[in-house]
């Protein structure tokens, strides 16, 4: 008989004990190729760009190339930096006011059927309506350009905030609902303890689609506004080097506003996942 133990079905020992890690490592390699896999493709596609312009000659007011992209990028940081800058704030202020509106918009309308049917309409309507066209409506009555332009963010972040927290809202299981009543437990309590929890990932689904359409409404608000100043915004360093056919600058720019979007939708997907990876189904991490 051998020495080394083995299992009844003649798997070595040893084999068992290194058969967990497989999934593990699995995993791992997976993260890792989900990380590489786009670098590398966005690599590529700017070394593309580079030999397609360099190749036939194009001039650099038609289409820059990634390398005079990345130089302006330094000779005008002292420009672009603070519209940057200008631009995040309007952006994150925007959305914090679009939950803060959303959440307790939401937790009103469900109160009640009748108050559902005489005000959801109307945050329909706001919806609809596209932001270009009441934007210079808003810059005309807003007391200052910087609120016209919070303004614009709230109204297209407001709705998918409100929408995703209403029909979270309602659909809390009516088996857990009418154990709440068993119990005697308040209208508030329930919401607090119940509602609300089982609506979170109603609410981290609004707060990823909000928070990419506040950066849009603050660039298509400031496109309308149109007026430059210490306090401008990307937008406005968009079309200053439009007018004046500085292509590399407005790369530049539209190279900023991008990172910008990736990394409002990077952290609003890292909250998202650090609030339900623990107990959501749709976070939860699965052994093959």
């Amino acid at each position: 008989m051998s020495d080394s133990p083995t299992l009844s079905a003649g798997m070595p020992a040893e084999a068992l004990e290194a058969a967990p890690i497989l999934p593990a490592a699995g995993r791992r390699a997976d993260r890792s190729l989900s990380i590489i896999v786009p670098i590398l493709t966005v690599a590529v596609l700017i070394v593309l760009w580079q030999i397609f312009v360099v190749a036939a000659s194009i001039p650099q007011y038609i289409l820059p190339s990634p390398v005079a992209v990345a130089k302006s990028l330094v000779s005008d940081w002292g420009i672009l930096s603070p519209a940057l800058w200008v631009t995040t704030q309007i952006t994150f202020i925007s959305l914090a006011l679009a939950l803060i509106g959303g959440v307790g918009f939401a937790i009103f309308l469900v109160q009640s059927r009748w108050i559902e049917l005489a005000f959801y309409p109307l945050a329909v309507i706001l919806q609809v309506t596209p932001i270009v066209a009441i934007a210079p409506l808003i810059l005309i009555y807003a007391p200052t350009r910087e609120s016209a332009l919070l303004i614009c963010g709230f109204l297209v972040a407001f709705f998918p905030i409100l929408s995703n927290m209403v029909q979270g809202l309602k659909s809390v299981d009516h088996n857990l609902l009418n154990l709440f009543d068993l119990y005697g437990a308040s209208r508030w309590q329930t919401l607090l303890h119940l509602k609300l929890p089982a609506a979170q990932p109603y609410f981290m689904t609004g707060l990823r689609i909000g928070g990419g359409l506040s950066l849009i409404a603050s660039v298509v608000a400031e496109f309308a506004a149109g007026s430059g100043g210490p306090n401008s915004g990307l937008a406005f360093r968009l079309l200053e080097a439009q007018y004046r056919q500085n292509m590399p600058r407005l790369f530049a720019a539209l190279l900023l506003l991008s990172a910008l979007g990736v990394a409002i939708f990077a952290l609003t997907s890292f909250i998202s996942w650090l609030s339900l990876h623990r107990w959501h189904e749709s976070s939860l991490k699965r052994e093959n």
